[in-house]
């Protein structure tokens, strides 16, 4: 099988990407796969057209790679590719639409509205600010007050043209990674900073991820049977990542991710790990997947 490993991009999300591509291709090359490694910013078709694999595997975060632009392209190209289809993708990138599409699928999910330059928010503190359309928690703000949102819509409202406010849950944060359909072990993530922001998921060590938490049986299948409701309701296959968090009242979704981190940090390889699939098996199965699938729709 020969593996065209795609990384970097043109979004905030870059670094995390090289890391992630790399870490995919080595254990690809560790499965014995043949690996054609790319890093990219943008490419037009032409340009994908002339790189070598026979299966796509772009491991990009954010917008212009996971959000349906790249996924528009691999489509033209025609080889099979991991990952999901650029109308899902697209759906999954906008948070706002997100948010309707899981909450008319019967899962809960914070209170929210559209950020609107110059308009009063109608969410109450404290809420969260962050952009519509991003990943890895950039440029994410916490606002507890009247003050810290002024500054917060002062600093992103000129950088980012669409952001969302939304309710701030006080609670204990989980992920539930999702595999061909079939949901991971689920983890706990406790930040030490008490934010799980960029610097937690990528750059701090003192963040805590708990395998097997100290919960009910009822929230843990809470939180699987809403994160297999998301997965379908935005019509995603091969992999996924759905967070939430979770206060008295249950479980509340916050975003999903359609191509999870696959650097050392990174929550779906460690979910995978606890239930005996390693880094090589995971990716192996996620580009084999790929190709299969390409193969019953030629049948």
């Amino acid at each position: 099988m020969r593996v065209l490993v795609l990384k970097g991009g043109p979004d905030a999300e870059r670094e995390v990407s090289i890391k992630s591509g790399s870490q995919v291709a080595a254990a690809l090359a560790r499965a014995n796969a043949h690996v054609n490694e790319i890093t990219i910013d943008r490419l037009d078709l032409a340009e994908l057209q002339a790189l070598s694999g026979d299966v796509i595997f772009p491991v990009l975060h954010g917008p212009w790679g996971e959000g349906g632009p790249l996924q528009e392209i691999l489509e033209q190209d025609g080889r099979p590719y991991v990952g999901c289809q650029p109308a899902a993708a697209r759906l999954a990138m906008d948070k706002t639409a997100t948010k309707i599409a899981v909450a008319r699928a019967g899962v809960s999910t914070p209170l929210a509205c559209e950020v609107l330059m110059g308009k009063p928010i109608t969410v109450k503190l404290p809420l969260v600010i962050k952009p519509s359309n991003d990943g890895s928690s950039v440029d994410l703000r916490i606002c507890r007050t009247l003050e810290e949102l002024a500054v917060a819509r002062q600093s992103l409202e000129g950088l980012r043209p669409r952001l969302l406010a939304e309710e701030f849950i006080q609670g204990r944060e989980f992920t539930v990674g999702i595999l061909n359909g079939k949901v991971l072990p689920l983890i706990e993530i406790k930040a030490n900073s008490g934010v799980y922001d960029y610097q937690a998921k990528y750059v701090r060590n003192d963040t805590q991820y708990i395998l097997d938490p100290e919960i009910s049986t009822e929230l843990k299948d809470a939180m699987n049977r809403h994160a297999l409701l998301c997965w379908h309701a935005l019509g995603l296959r091969d992999v996924a990542r759905v967070d939430f968090m979770a206060d008295e009242r249950g479980p509340w979704f916050l975003e999903v991710n359609t191509m999870p981190g696959f650097t050392d940090h990174s929550l779906v390889p460690k979910a995978a790990k606890h239930a005996g699939i390693s880094m090589e098996q995971l990716v192996l199965e996620l580009a084999q997947g790929a190709l299969n699938r390409a193969a019953k729709l030629q049948v």
